[in-house]
């Protein structure tokens, strides 16, 4: 399998074993979407894709019509999505993706998080050419369709990259063509499980197994924060 599934795989959703921290953390993206761009989500794309998401991940209906709901709450303080980047032991590099009503607490927690575990905060900009930042979308894996003829319908949408495992298939581009992809695959009738902006290390690195369960660690400290989303790294 190509490096776009072993993203999938290598996820914070395989670490998340409760849906106690999951749960929030899809809500908030629910919210911000809706508060964005309305709380339709035939009319507003970006809340249609948190929503599918959500779904995918088992996330019940009333705790989804709870975050849509929110982003019309007087009482709901508004969200901002804010990245960090970071540099953790044995030359991981780490790309921290954050919602938060409260950045002041958020930087000060991720600071907090990473120099505790022999990491450190860097100055936002420093990855920016270490990471490319891919449109990754799964969708299901008919048995009568073929990857090759669809792998041609799909280039001009912006498709770099089609795989295959089990009953599920996986469309990788560059992240402005999202959009288009997404459409593409709905006009052809292919049910889209899940769809997502990831950050792909462009030169990734081996660790050994002892290197690769202290830097689990971190993850699991810096996902635990209510307010970090996703946390890439540079692992092979």
């Amino acid at each position: 399998m190509g490096r776009a599934f072993e993203y999938r795989k290598a996820s914070k959703l395989k670490r998340w074993g409760a849906m106690s921290k999951l749960f929030p953390k899809l809500g908030k993206i629910i919210t911000m979407a809706a508060k964005d761009g309305g709380t339709d989500p035939d009319m507003n794309s970006k809340l249609r894709t948190a929503i599918m998401n959500a779904k995918a991940e088992n996330m019940p209906k009333d705790n989804i019509e709870a975050a849509i709901k929110r982003a019309t709450s007087k009482d709901t303080a508004s969200m901002i999505e804010v990245n960090f980047e970071g540099k953790a032991p044995h030359g991981v590099l780490l790309f921290i993706e954050c919602a938060t009503d409260n950045n002041t607490r958020t930087v000060a927690n991720v600071k907090s998080i990473l120099s505790k575990n022999g990491g450190e905060m860097l100055t936002n900009g420093s990855l920016e050419f270490m990471f490319s930042r891919k449109a990754v979308i799964e969708f299901s894996l008919k048995d009568e369709m073929d990857l090759e003829e669809l792998e041609l319908e799909l280039i001009d949408a912006g498709l770099e990259e089609i795989e295959a495992e089990d009953n599920i298939g996986l469309v990788t581009s560059d992240y402005t063509n999202f959009g288009t992809l997404n459409e593409a695959l709905e006009g052809m009738g292919i049910e889209v499980t899940k769809a997502n902006l990831e950050r792909m290390a462009n030169t990734p690195i081996t660790i050994s197994e002892k290197q690769q369960a202290e830097i689990d660690k971190i993850l699991e400290r810096l996902e635990d924060d209510e307010d970090v989303q996703r946390v890439f790294t540079n692992i092979a």
